[in-house]
């Protein structure tokens, strides 16, 4: 039930920022944009971190793997996914970025040698399908080029980043460290390898007072987007994330990202006029089937009989007696 709960709120936070992702796109550059998000999400942890006195020891070890997180987590991945919608339609970045589960399941099995259920491959088949399906309008306006070429790749390396985090918040999890207080070291890491990117890929903007003062101009809108993004998708979903990951493993919790389009598509609707069509539809109801097979309880068949088979070895017993 604690699971369930989890997942709800991965994808209840996670589910708004594509919208408020969308928000923040202007004159801002996209990397400051990043860098504000994290920043703030640091901020907010570490009082509370420190108010709370859940901060835990680290070691240089933990350290060097929170910087790791860091830029797979809450840096170089954001960068890549940015920097794909340049390239290719922010439909099919959904869809690259489903293969999470598939990069999990991989790197579960080859860094912990952990195998995924068939059901797990059978849910991600499905998500896939759904996703597919839930962006076939937009996909069919897609044309093969380079640089569509090179929008999938950059999809495909954030989501591997995006996997490789995952696998840290594993290490983190075998060796006792909470994702609260890895979370927050490596979001202080994150905003630091940001930095020093904006330093050589915006120099414009590169000084502490242009960043500073980005945002002057600022709409509400953007200010808006930038609190949710900052306080609920991040604090929040990227915490929670991580404790799922540790508590029912990598693989099944990257489906959250399976997820997370199909709310988007329906906010986008409420906020931007959003029509669903008939492939849209079949495609929401896929996902949610490959959802409701990655989620069921084990074979209620197998328990049943185990618990048939308990009950008659505990009469024989008895009956022996």
């Amino acid at each position: 039930m604690f699971n369930a709960l989890l997942y709800l709120c991965v994808l209840t936070a996670w589910g708004g920022s594509w919208l408020a992702i969308k928000w923040q796109l202007g004159d801002i550059p996209a990397l400051v944009s990043i860098l504000y998000r994290f920043l703030l999400a640091a901020l907010i942890m570490l009082p509370l971190l420190l108010l709370s006195r859940q901060r835990q020891a680290t070691n240089m070890r933990d350290q060097l793997f929170c910087l790791l997180q860091g830029c797979c987590l809450f840096s170089l991945n954001f960068v890549a996914f940015y920097q794909a919608t340049h390239y290719i339609a922010s439909g099919l970045v959904a869809v690259v970025m489903s293969t999470a589960t598939v990069f999990n399941a991989l790197h579960s099995q080859l860094i912990w040698q952990q195998q995924a259920s068939k059901r797990f491959y059978q849910a991600t088949a499905l998500g896939v399908s759904g996703l597919l399906l839930l962006f076939w309008q937009e996909l069919q306006q897609w044309q093969w080029s380079s640089g569509s070429v090179k929008g999938i790749g950059l999809a495909l390396l954030g989501t591997w980043l995006f996997s490789l985090g995952n696998m840290v918040g594993v290490r983190h999890s075998k060796n006792g460290l909470k994702p609260f207080t890895s979370s927050c070291w490596a979001m202080l890491y994150g905003c630091m390898v940001l930095l020093l990117l904006i330093i050589f890929i915006n120099p414009e903007h590169s000084s502490m007072t242009s960043i500073l003062t980005a945002t002057r101009n600022a709409s509400e809108q953007y200010i808006g987007a930038l609190l949710y993004l900052a306080v609920v998708a991040t604090v929040v979903g990227f915490t929670t994330y991580l404790l799922l990951v540790s508590r029912i493993g990598a693989s099944s919790a990257a489906y959250a990202l399976v997820i997370t389009p199909v709310i988007a598509l329906t906010l986008s609707s409420l906020f931007e006029n959003y029509s669903w069509t008939l492939p849209a539809l079949l495609g929401l109801i896929t996902i949610s089937a490959g959802n409701i097979v990655l989620l069921r309880p084990e074979n209620r068949t197998v328990s049943l009989k185990q618990q048939m088979v308990k009950s008659w070895r505990a009469i024989k017993t008895d009956t022996a007696q």
